[in-house]
């Protein structure tokens, strides 16, 4: 594992990272009015069928961790990029609800075998303790999905409808998506899921990893299991309810339809903001200290807003966006140093699976409360806010080798 490039991994596993992020998170914002309209469908059925995906992907993600884990990433990722193609193209064939609910389950797969969990167990099992600034890299540069992925999806679907636009991603991930994951090595490491560190021999990789000595209270594996898991439901509820309701939230507080597009594309560059912050940080410092700082973001930013108006708007956008893009991080590096590299993919897969639950009901949940109560809907995220930075705060950080 010495002689494989940090960098030959993350830079093929980041912009595959975009391209799938750009192509099923982000696109029922752009695309859910305009099938609705041709489907005679409700939106909310649209969002349905997205919802679904969500579901399956909470399922595939256990199954495609363990998978990693025995295997490494490139063969599962290579799959999910067939599957990408598969649903997208079933997508944009879609004739009622029925056919779009499937196509969807078959995104959902991929989705839950192809996102950011699949890359961060790909890069744990190269390098185990060492994989915690491979991970800010990957997020580095798929945070920019939406801030690339939303003004393709509307230059295509303006010009070639969105049935095109669905072909086209579908297209994309065939002829550069399956590329890049045919770019990652093929050669593993020799244990179950431990690779040795860039800077350590690979002789010197041991067969079952030291594991972080629990606290004599409130610090048992099962504990702290349930904490992060917590933590990953609400921080994933948060970014899908405002990845899918940001425009109509700030427009609900006063802004106009345009100011809100272009309030809403300051959150990408704000996420990559954050995960630079995060990366520039000294290894030494555990990654619970920026998460729960991070935490505080959204609620922050929400309350400003709340109580100056729409003028605040570019702020919370700001602070949103970066809070969210270092707890992206947080979801690979804090299972990492809290259990160690060791069955990290399957461990990964069960610890997001609530907080895929959530995401599905995330865009149908908000939609509810922000219909009620308007932008004022504010405050529901931002006490879950709080509640993340509680939960973050009750980890206790043990031994942290910040290899």
């Amino acid at each position: 594992m010495a002689t494989t490039s940090t960098r030959n991994v993350v830079i093929p596993l980041g912009l595959a990272q975009t391209l799938a992020w750009a192509s099923s998170y982000y696109l029922p914002a752009l695309l859910a009015a305009p099938m609705a309209r041709e489907l005679g469908l409700p939106t909310a059925g649209v969002f349905a069928a997205f919802s679904l995906a969500l579901v399956v992907s909470a399922l595939a993600g256990p199954v495609a961790g363990g998978l990693i884990d025995r295997h490494g990433g490139r063969r599962v990722l290579m799959g999910t990029s067939g599957l990408f193609a598969l649903g997208l193209l079933g997508v944009s064939q879609a004739r009622g609800l029925a056919s779009l609910m499937l196509a969807w389950a078959v995104v959902g797969v991929a989705m839950g075998a192809g996102l950011y969990e699949a890359a961060f167990a790909t890069v744990v099992r190269l390098y185990g303790q060492g994989a915690r600034h491979a991970i800010t890299g990957i997020t580095l540069m798929g945070g920019l999905a939406s801030t690339v992925g939303w003004p393709l999806t509307a230059w295509l679907e303006h010009h070639v409808g969105w049935r095109g636009a669905c072909a086209v991603w579908a297209l994309l991930h065939g002829v550069l998506g399956l590329p890049l994951h045919a770019c990652l090595p093929r050669t593993m490491a020799r244990d179950a899921g431990v690779g040795p560190t860039p800077q350590e021999p690979a002789t010197a990789a041991p067969t079952e990893p030291p594991r972080p000595a629990p606290a004599p209270s409130m610090s048992s594996p099962a504990w702290t299991s349930f904490l992060l898991a917590v933590v990953f439901a609400i921080t994933w509820f948060i970014s899908t309810a405002m990845a899918a309701h940001l425009p109509a939230m700030l427009q609900a507080a006063g802004a106009s339809a345009g100011a809100s597009v272009a309030v809403g594309a300051l959150v990408g560059p704000a996420q990559v903001a954050g995960r630079l912050l995060e990366f520039s940080l000294p290894r030494r410092v555990h990654p619970l200290w920026p998460a729960r700082l991070a935490a505080l973001a959204h609620p922050l930013g929400a309350v400003v807003m709340l109580l100056v108006g729409p003028v605040a708007a570019p702020l919370f956008a700001l602070l949103h966006g970066a809070g969210n893009g270092i707890l992206t991080i947080a979801k690979g590096t804090l299972p990492l140093v809290l259990f160690g590299p060791g069955g990290y993919g399957a461990r990964q897969g069960w610890l997001m699976l609530p907080a895929r639950v959530t995401q599905a009901l995330a865009p149908f949940a908000f939609g509810l409360v922000l219909d009620h109560l308007h932008e004022r809907a504010l405050w529901f995220t931002a006490g879950l806010g709080l509640l993340c930075c509680a939960a973050l705060l009750a980890l206790r950080a043990g031994r942290f080798n910040p290899a």
